[in-house]
């Protein structure tokens, strides 16, 4: 019986997944949208639709099964009814609503997604997270491949470089780095500078032991002027993707609002994530999932930076900080455990790490030097004293001190890893 039982699973899954090439070309269409938010509504407007030369992703896991990240959006064969992709990511724009200014007035920003070529026509179905961090249908809208208002050309077009490569981008996890305020003349600093960040992501797990399940690419791209806007100091440069410091009034937060740029230049190169090399010796830098990750090249902190922020942009990481000012209210509401599996709010523990405790640790564990390399519930994370719990004392995700990430981090980035490398 037991058998029958395993035969029919198997049957089952198998029928489940989706066949690449029954539904897609080997090439990317990209949705661009707009989502205007204030601190309570969001409306989602369409802008246009582009096809683009790569396909970095999967062709076997097309189905999202991570389910991280404040959006969700679904693929649909429009003549079956059938799902065959779906992505979890986040924005800027979610960040956004979280704020105080978001209190007062209405703000829109520019959106996007990217999924394979489809050979038929789609729907394409957006969701966002309530407070109760569930998935709400916000937005849908029917797609034609074959319409002629389908852009077809490279907006921004410079040639690509390998960093670091391992194999065909559908079986590894591909990031692509592209500079920001960095000049013509400054193209062959750039690409040193991106050999160098390739050094510093193997020096850390779990980068470090699925080397040969990662690709890195460069994108020879430049900016007019040297350098990134900031506006406490009355500094604007004339940037190629237009970043700054001082995103939501934080001073270190340095970030790009138009994304829809950072995608016209990511878009040279196959790619799974973005990564930004901002040419400046300013500390700072940011990431969300799914989205894009930034950092500062040339501070004395730039290395852990780094690392700090592709915990976020790859892996959906919560920081594990709370004494540090921040422009967000309410980031983690009571009674809600967070989705980010490097925090909880012990509503649902046994999502996260509680597996992985020493039976004789207590919870929660005493934020004492006698507990500084043991895994536990140390109270205080997600920008709040009480209330959020992290799993260390201590990690990369808390303090650039830190030598790295802690277990459940390197539990989650390594389960990434392994979904866009099979």
């Amino acid at each position: 019986m037991r058998l029958i039982f395993l035969f029919l699973l198997l049957v089952s899954s198998l029928a489940a997944q989706v066949k690449f090439e029954d539904y897609f070309f080997d090439k990317t269409m990209r949705f661009d949208y707009y989502e205007t938010v204030d601190s309570a509504t969001s409306l989602f407007s369409y802008d246009e639709i582009k096809e683009e030369p790569y396909w970095a992703g999967s062709k076997t896991n097309l189905l999202d099964t991570l389910e991280f990240g404040y959006y969700f959006f679904r693929i649909f064969d429009l003549e079956s009814g059938k799902e065959i992709y779906s992505r979890g990511f986040s924005t800027l724009a979610m960040e956004w609503q979280t704020t105080a200014e978001a209190k007062k007035f209405k703000k829109t920003f520019t959106g996007s997604v990217v999924f394979p070529y489809p050979k038929k026509k789609v729907r394409l179905e957006m969701f966002k997270r309530n407070r109760m961090v569930q998935f709400e249908k916000v937005y849908e809208y029917n797609i034609n491949p074959e319409s002629y208002f389908v852009k077809k050309k490279l907006e921004m077009p410079f040639d690509n470089f390998k960093v670091h490569y391992s194999g065909e981008p559908a079986i590894k996890l591909d990031i692509v780095l592209i500079p920001e305020g960095y000049s013509k003349e400054e193209v062959e600093s750039f690409k040193e500078e991106c050999k160098k960040f390739a050094e510093y992501l193997f020096k850390y797990e779990p980068y470090k032991s699925h080397k040969e399940n990662i690709n890195i690419w460069g994108v020879s791209a430049y900016s007019e002027e040297s350098g990134v806007d900031i506006p406490g100091d009355t500094v604007w440069v004339n940037s190629i993707l237009n970043s700054n410091f001082y995103t939501f009034d934080s001073e270190r937060y340095l970030m790009v609002e138009d994304f829809q740029k950072v995608r016209d230049v990511a878009a040279n190169a196959p790619y799974d994530q973005i990564y930004i090399l901002a040419n400046t010796e300013k500390y700072g830098g940011g990431a969300i999932y799914n989205f894009y990750s930034v950092t500062a090249t040339r501070n004395r902190k730039t290395e852990k930076i780094f690392i700090h922020e592709l915990g976020h942009g790859l892996g959906g990481l919560a920081d594990e900080y709370y004494t540090s000012q921040v422009s967000y209210e309410n980031y983690y509401p009571e009674g809600v455990e967070p989705w980010e599996p490097n925090i909880t709010t012990m509503v649902n523990f046994e999502s996260k790490w509680k597996n992985l405790l020493d039976e004789d640790t207590p919870v929660p564990t005493p934020d004492n030097e006698l507990y500084d390399d043991v895994l536990g519930v140390f109270e205080g994370g997600g920008y709040v004293a009480e209330g959020v719990f992290r799993p260390t004392r201590n990690s990369v995700m808390k303090a650039l001190e830190s030598e790295g990430y802690n277990l459940p981090s390197i539990r989650a980035l390594e389960h990434v890893i392994k979904f866009y490398s099979r």
